[in-house]
């Protein structure tokens, strides 16, 4: 499985990745660090050819133009292994690169996973999964909770993620915008 993602930029991935460490420290959660770069995700897939998915995805890289999105509050998906995370708030912006990177996949992808769609989809940045429990939720959001999560993030990447073992790790990141302006620059 891949993901397709964004990664944050270097300050708002240094601070996700502290308050990580710091859950790790006080509950030993850690099993959101499989995945050492802070994202949002749009889609896990599998793919019938990597090389494709790297040339449509480049594409619509490329013709996207780097925007602003946000973030507030604590969410969490619950369940016997809860998922505690930032909500990141859907604009139009935001919509629209999700639909250009679904629409521009589908004829790709051997599967999906079934929040990707439009209807269910909501963008996050995790900051604990898959060692949570019902019992630490409540001291996590508690201790979560002296902090606020209001965030300006910059979207100006499309990123793949590749699962290797335990990990899932970057295999190519395209930037926003990047054929406009080599071609404004000529």
């Amino acid at each position: 499985m891949l993901a397709i993602t964004t990664l944050l930029s270097p300050p708002h991935a240094a601070r996700i990745n502290r308050i990580i460490k710091r859950l790790e420290k006080k509950f030993g959660i850690d099993d959101v660090q499989a995945t050492p770069d802070p994202h949002l995700t749009y889609q896990l897939a599998g793919v019938h050819k990597l090389s494709a998915l790297k040339k449509v995805l480049a594409d619509v890289a490329a013709t996207t133009e780097p925007f602003p999105a946000f973030t507030t509050g604590l969410g969490v998906f619950p369940g016997e292994r809860p998922v505690i995370y930032i909500p990141v708030l859907r604009s139009d912006a935001l919509n629209a690169l999700h639909h250009r990177i679904i629409e521009a996949t589908a004829p790709l992808c051997l599967r999906t996973d079934k929040f990707s769609g439009p209807d269910c989809w909501l963008p996050h940045i995790s900051l604990a999964l898959h060692d949570t429990t019902p019992d630490l939720l409540g001291p996590v959001l508690s201790f979560l909770n002296e902090e606020t999560y209001n965030l300006k993030i910059e979207i100006n990447n499309i990123a793949i993620l590749r699962q290797q073992g335990e990990f899932f790790l970057q295999e190519e990141a395209f930037e926003l915008g990047a054929k406009v302006a080599v071609a404004a620059a000529k």
